[in-house]
């Protein structure tokens, strides 16, 4: 590696940043993409091989969102100046006494100049930069002291790393809210419902826990968004209003609130309120109300605060869309991943404009906790466009008469028995040829990650299922040349490429396979474990959990899962039809682990800092002689390789006692365990 980076390698690597930034704003902030996401990869690629290969990268480098080495704890962080909280009004009667406040202690009969805008149910955040940088990212906490969340905030696509376009202050604190929407809450929830994983209660708490995660890959993986609305400490730069700070921040590229407006008069922001909470339901994410703020910040500073809130705002709150009604029934609905939801069927009752005959109640721990009954009177709440939800259950109206909904034992689809595994709030029906998830489990199978069928998109799956040619993935392996030329969208030559994509997929792997059987907790990792640890697909076959759980890497909740799977007389059968289509599984990794001379086997290693060797070839050797390569430290993790500048995974490996090694020690270790 060379010792200094080349001027035009510098050159290249800086343009990249600022361009990919520049895309990165323009896709997460104003929506508005100028190049395709294959172009965007492209260039992030490059970016990502140039600071591996030169160990170089700068700040505000769009690679430094991915996520940083889990944390212990949150360290506490000091405000420049408090962060306080809003007074409430919940009515106009409240926003006019609010305004006649403002008048008195301004000594002043005239209309004070306010700005309106929507108050996002989120997380309230700081962003403090230094010379244009991003360098700590801080919760409200008490409002004199929160918590350090800056790996976490990272990892948000529309937060900038460093200011551009604008003057760039010498300091500045900007305030804003992190928050999810709706549509990317409901898909958290089921994913969590899919995985047995308690559920969010509302948006608000999903973007709180996903900022509070001490590991900031979880954050990543979760779809936040940020509206900033204002500054605390400032040096170097004079902002004379809200407005006009507004302005500063949509220039500066950092997202702004949907609506933000300047009413002159009470008279005037009334009527801002009310237009926000008449395009209340069409944003995508929560609002629970609006934001009234005098807009001259010497007029802000004139009137001051009170013990925790300021005298220059207040948020009016929306009346929330609830309504009572009675539970006729419930069902087991049962999704496209085997998961069985209990689905309380209502007495229709118009919430918010809409007429609402159907609620969710999640799982039976909710039905439990909420102790909700078949028969009972409740109150449904439908925030937004979030799915009714039973808030809770008025038992002052109870007869005697109302029912418990117990889990059910069989699968009311298919009749097959259901798996609840200890510790997880999910109900399952985990029978391959349930038909309720049959075109999940198809698209599922014929993925790149699994057999790898070119031309089986979602679109053509839906297409042979609703035609009846698919009805369960082993039908793939049936299809002939002349029925999907009978179809729409198929010509010959589209036709052909479908089944040459079919007949080369009989030839896999046992990893590929396992994968694509959808096995709950199993991904292309713990497929690949299990390939190298059994030869045969017959092995796994009634396999026992302490079997698979004397994997190294494989815990009890993987283990089990595979035994439930491994232990359904339809599920063997399944496989059986499949193979007798002519499948063929070879099994390579398990001939590389038979091979014998893996000095590395059951060894986890992780790297930091820049070794002699860029680290995918490190990791690769690593993975060649049998260890794991894993990105963070953890307990687990046996050796740390330390390389020139290391970062954080070193303190974390020393304050967990893992051994750490450079590059050239670990090359001794592979010699001493290859004897």
């Amino acid at each position: 590696m060379p010792e200094k980076i080349p001027e035009n390698i510098k050159h290249e690597i800086e343009r990249l940043v600022k361009e990919l930034n520049y895309h990165c704003y323009r896709y997460y902030v104003l929506d508005s993409p100028v190049i395709s996401d294959e172009e965007y990869d492209r260039l992030y690629n490059r970016l990502k091989q140039l600071e591996d290969d030169y160990s170089y990268s700068s700040p505000d480098s769009p690679t430094k969102r991915i996520g940083a080495s889990p944390l212990d704890k949150f360290e506490k962080v000091k405000h420049t100046e408090p962060m306080l909280s809003l007074d409430n009004a919940f009515s106009y009667d409240d926003v006019i006494e609010f305004d006649k406040r403002i008048n008195k202690l301004l000594e002043t009969d005239k209309d004070v100049e306010y700005t309106v805008e929507p108050k996002y149910d989120g997380l309230a955040i700081e962003l403090s930069y230094r010379n244009g940088l991003l360098y700590k990212a801080s919760t409200r906490g008490d409002g004199y002291e929160g918590e350090d969340v800056t790996p976490n905030i990272r990892t948000i696509k529309s937060v900038p790393l460093k200011i551009e376009s604008v003057a760039v202050p010498l300091e500045i604190d900007i305030r804003g809210e992190v928050y999810m929407d709706i549509e990317d809450f409901e898909r958290l929830n089921r994913e969590r419902e899919e995985k047995g994983e308690p559920l969010f209660a509302n948006p608000r708490n999903a973007a709180a826990g996903s900022i509070r995660q001490l590991d900031s890959s979880i954050t990543a993986s979760r779809r936040l968004h940020l509206a900033c609305y204002g500054i605390g400490a400032v040096k170097g730069i004079e902002l004379k209003n809200q407005i006009g700070l507004i302005r500063w921040l949509e220039k500066a590229r950092f997202p702004i609130p949907a609506i933000v407006k300047e009413a002159k008069g009470i008279d005037n922001a009334a009527k801002v309120i009310k237009e926000i909470e008449e395009k209340r339901s069409a944003f995508p994410f929560e609002t629970d109300g609006a934001v009234i703020k005098v807009n001259d910040f010497n007029l802000q500073r004139q009137l001051g605060v009170k013990t925790r809130e300021p005298r220059w705002a207040i948020a009016y709150k929306y009346p929330a869309h609830q309504g009572t009604t009675k539970i006729k029934e419930i069902i087991p609905s049962v999704g496209r991943t085997g998961v069985i939801t209990p689905v309380a069927l209502l007495e229709p009752v118009k919430i918010g404009g809409v007429t609402v005959s159907r609620s969710t109640l999640h799982n039976w721990d909710e039905i439990e906790r909420k102790d909700i009954r078949v028969g009972d009177y409740v109150v449904v709440e439908r925030a937004g466009e979030v799915i009714p939800h039973v808030v809770t259950v008025i038992k002052e109206k109870r007869t005697g008469k109302e029912k418990h909904f117990p889990i059910p034992e069989k699968c009311p689809v298919c009749g097959s028995k259901v798996v609840r595994e200890e510790g997880e709030v999910a109900v399952r029906c985990i029978s391959l040829d349930c038909s309720a998830q049959v075109q999940e489990r198809i698209r599922h199978f014929v993925g790149r990650q699994a057999m790898d069928i070119e031309g089986l998109g979602e679109k053509n799956v839906e297409l042979l299922y609703s035609q009846g040619l698919i009805k369960h993935f082993a039908d793939i392996y049936k299809l002939k040349k002349e029925d999907l030329l009978k179809l729409p969208r198929f010509a010959e030559k589209s036709a052909q490429n479908l089944i040459d994509a079919i007949e080369k997929s009989r030839h896999t792997t046992l990893s590929k396979f396992l994968y694509g059987l959808g096995i709950i907790h199993v991904g292309e990792y713990a497929a690949k474990l299990l390939s190298a640890n059994f030869e045969r697909l017959e092995d796994l076959h009634h396999i026992k959990a302490e079997t698979v759980m004397e994997i190294k890497q494989i815990g009890e909740k993987i283990a089990n899962s595979v035994t439930a799977f491994f232990s359904d007389p339809e599920n063997i059968r399944t496989i059986e039809k499949i193979e007798a289509l002519g499948l063929k599984i070879t099994n390579p990794d398990f001939k590389e682990k038979k091979k014998g001379n893996l000095p590395l086997e059951g060894l986890t290693f992780v790297i930091t800092g820049a070794l002699p060797k860029s680290r995918k070839e490190v990791e690769e050797m690593i993975e060649e002689l049998g260890g794991h390569a894993a990105s963070s430290v953890s307990k687990s993790t046996d050796y740390l390789i330390v390389g020139d500048e290391p970062g954080s995974k070193l303190d974390k490996a020393k304050s967990l006692g893992v051994k750490t090694v450079t590059y050239d020690e670990m090359l001794k270790v592979i010699k001493e365990k290859a004897k």
